[in-house]
């Protein structure tokens, strides 16, 4: 196959990181500023009421984030998320995937696509772009704040009105985790240029946690450094094959539905 580049205009929604490097000495938090301002009054919400929550009673934060005794720490994190030093996005999630996708060793213009394209959900903050500054947070999209409720419930509306626009005419190329993945379901003609991406382990066709994280960062980098720009899922899986990858395809049963691609790995180096 001979690889069309072009402007890269591919969406790519990815799950946080549960670690995350700390904030830093940076300016703090400025909402106004983050990508998608439609998010915004969502936001707000949840970050007020997360700072109320973890200001207060400390074994009940720790029970609604769901923090062991050992990370008993991130509630008192939480209380100065106002206050504290923001870094982009691209810096404060840290993990396999983000370890794998290598932000911070692509070229420049590798960078400027990650910039515009990535697109990392957050219990706390919706979704951010890799460039938006951030502080570092505990909060999971399985929480359920005692005010708002469960986090997945809560961002489904607004999500529903942003992420449309957000997703363009191109593709999306969807590598969240279920929990995440429940926050934005893409509908009718977007969903159709959407592929959600499983990686699987080849012996035992099964999901395991290293093989999953690693390769989907690999993926993302090799698509960045590349300047790969499918146009749609069928042209994704001829991208993936091209750079080494076993793909099976799982084609939408009626129009209008994402495609399912398992990539099959036998080990991660």
């Amino acid at each position: 196959m001979s690889v069309v580049r072009r402007r890269f205009r591919v969406l790519v929604l990815l799950p946080p990181s549960e670690g995350k490097a700390a904030s830093g000495r940076g300016a703090p938090l400025k909402p106004e500023a983050l990508s998608l301002p439609g998010l915004a009054a969502a936001r707000d919400a949840v970050l007020g009421e997360l700072v109320e929550l973890c200001a207060g009673d400390e074994e009940k934060a720790r029970e609604v984030l769901g923090l062991s005794e050992g990370l008993r720490g991130e509630v008192g994190k939480n209380t100065e998320l106002r206050t504290a030093g923001a870094r982009p996005a691209g810096e404060i999630y840290t993990g396999v995937l983000y370890d794998a996708l290598g932000l911070a060793s692509l070229d420049a213009a590798a960078k400027k696509r990650a910039a515009r394209s990535l697109l990392v959900f957050s219990g706390l903050w919706g979704a951010v772009r890799v460039t938006d500054r951030i502080p570092s947070y505990r909060c999971s999209m399985g929480v359920k704040l005692p005010g708002l409720g469960a986090l997945g419930a809560h961002w489904r509306t607004p999500m529903a009105a942003v992420l449309p626009e957000a997703a363009g005419d191109g593709l999306v190329l969807d590598l969240r985790s279920a929990a995440y993945a429940a926050a934005w379901r893409p509908k009718g003609e977007v969903a159709g240029r959407t592929a959600t991406v499983r990686v699987l382990h080849a012996p035992t066709r099964k999901v395991v946690s290293h093989f999953n994280k690693a390769t989907k960062g690999r993926i993302v980098r090799g698509l960045l450094t590349a300047g790969i720009a499918p146009e749609g899922p069928a042209e994704l899986v001829e991208a993936l094959r091209d750079l080494g990858y076993v793909v099976e395809v799982g084609t939408p049963a009626r129009a209008g539905s994402p495609w399912t691609l398992d990539v099959l790995v036998d080990e991660v180096h």
